[in-house]
């Protein structure tokens, strides 16, 4: 029943994706979950989600879980799909909530009042990819699949 989650090829290019975009979003789960880097840790964070951008507690706590937990998944090819959906949808939330008022581009010059959304669509579309593919060579996911 499970198979099909597990299931993936034996590319490259999925390896690829899934190390890459797992490398990029696990430290901002860090920040969220630990308060590694700079961040507010998981309960500074909740706060800030909960109280000052009114999300509610289940979306709030999911999105630490896609990008902490899901970002590992990502790197390690356990629960690729899962993993890249969950990310899929903090990115779109990203955009809708916070990103989009700001225009597309990166805040390069300094003279933006925050960020774009072009990084956004690009973890949007690798994480869209891993979704489609599956975690692909060297993956645990490939292991489970008995592949």
């Amino acid at each position: 029943m499970l198979k099909p989650l597990f299931q993936t090829g034996n590319d490259v290019s999925s390896l690829i994706l899934r190390v890459a975009l797992g490398v990029v979003i696990l430290p901002h789960g860090l920040q969220k979950l630990l308060g590694m880097f700079g961040g507010y840790g998981f309960a500074g964070t909740m706060n800030h989600f909960t109280q000052n951008m009114g999300i509610p507690y289940l979306l709030a706590l999911l999105v630490i879980v896609a990008e902490s937990f899901g970002a590992l998944g990502l790197i390690l090819g356990l629960f690729t799909r899962l993993a890249a959906l969950g990310i899929g949808c903090v990115m779109l939330g990203a955009i809708l909530m916070v990103h989009a008022k700001i225009g597309f581009f990166m805040n390069w010059s300094g003279q933006q009042a925050g960020e774009g959304f072009e990084y956004h669509i690009l973890a949007l579309a690798m994480a869209l990819a891993l979704l489609i593919k599956g975690g692909g060579m060297l993956s645990l996911d490939r292991k489970i699949a008995g592949e």
